[in-house]
Parts: structure tokens; C-alpha cells; sequence
């Protein structure tokens, strides 16, 4: 399977989960996608996983908004973020440590800003809202990030391996 293929259908895998109904909020693995995606896709690449699984998933649900753009924006970072840290890194622990970290920042950066700035939410309201939705999260996201950015890597990383060398094969022929 072709490498943009594959990002495709992890892509849209990622979408159907999230559409699964009555499942615990913010339990997603967008995190642990794109992770392994920062290392093997880029940049750019990784910035579109974030952005558009928050822009599809809102157009299809709940409708889009100012949160769409905060969200996005921030998932997106998240994914650039993922770039930098894994160009040299691998494995569950690196995962991990990362899904733990990139939580924290992300839902202090969406979860502390939208409400008390679009929705004249009082801050202390948004604390305190936010610590059952992080911890959440972040048993969502860690553990996903143990379980499956791995496999997504391997599986990943082994559709690449083979395009390096099939261009090397018709570059030196």
C-alpha cells in the first residue's frame, strides 16, 4: 500500500473513531497519529493531520466556529511540535512522555482561552471544568500513545522504506 494511502486511510479511521457514539469524550487517537506521522511525514504533513481532523470532525458535528479555529490551530501546532521531537526519537516511552506533555499544553492553550474569551466564561469555572476533561485526555492519549503510535510507525515506516529504495533501484539503473 502507497504511503498516501495509507495516510489516507489512517486518516479516516481517526475520523470514524471519533464519530463513535456514547464513547468517552476526548479518548481520540489523533495524538498517537501524529506522533509517528511527525516523524515519517513532515512538517506540513503532520500540521494537516491535526488541523483537518478537527475541521471535519466539527463541520460534520457539532458545526464550525471560533473553537474549530483555536482547536485546530492548536492540534495542528501539536503536530508541527511532533516533528521536531521525533526527527531522532522512537519508541513507546518517547510516545509517551510526548502525549503527556503536548496534552497538558494543548488543553491549558483550548480549554483555559475559549470559554472565558468567547464565551464569558468565568476563568476559575474553566479550571475546574478542565481537570476531569484533562485527565481524560490524558488517559486517552498516553494510553494510545503506548498501544498504537508504534505500530502506526512501523507500519508506516515500512511503506516508506520500500519507496527510498525503489528510487534508489531506478536512480541507479
Amino acid at each position: 500500500m502507497k504511503s498516501k494511502t495509507k495516510y489516507i486511510v489512517v486518516f479516516l479511521s481517526v475520523f470514524l473513531f471519533r464519530l463513535i457514539p456514547f464513547r468517552a469524550p476526548n479518548v481520540e487517537p489523533i495524538m498517537a497519529t501524529i506522533m509517528p506521522f511527525g516523524k515519517v511525514y513532515g512538517k506540513l504533513v503532520t500540521f494537516a493531520f491535526g488541523f483537518l481532523s478537527i475541521v471535519l470532525f466539527d463541520s460534520v458535528t457539532s458545526g464550525l466556529g471560533i473553537w474549530t479555529i483555536i482547536t485546530a490551530l492548536a492540534y495542528g501546532a501539536v503536530g508541527l511540535g511532533a516533528s521536531y521531537y521525533f526527527k531522532n526519537r522512537s519508541g513507546w516511552k518517547s510516545y509517551a512522555s510526548y502525549a503527556l506533555v503536548a496534552t497538558i499544553i494543548y488543553d491549558a492553550v483550548t480549554g483555559l482561552t475559549i470559554g472565558p474569551l468567547f464565551f464569558h466564561q468565568s476563568f476559575m469555572v474553566s479550571v475546574i471544568g478542565q481537570i476531569p476533561f484533562t485527565l481524560l485526555h490524558l488517559l486517552g492519549n498516553v494510553s494510545f500513545a503506548i498501544v498504537l503510535s508504534p505500530a502506526i510507525e512501523k507500519w508506516v515506516l515500512k511503506a516508506e522504506k520500500k519507496v527510498v529504495v525503489a528510487e534508489k533501484v531506478v536512480l541507479v539503473a
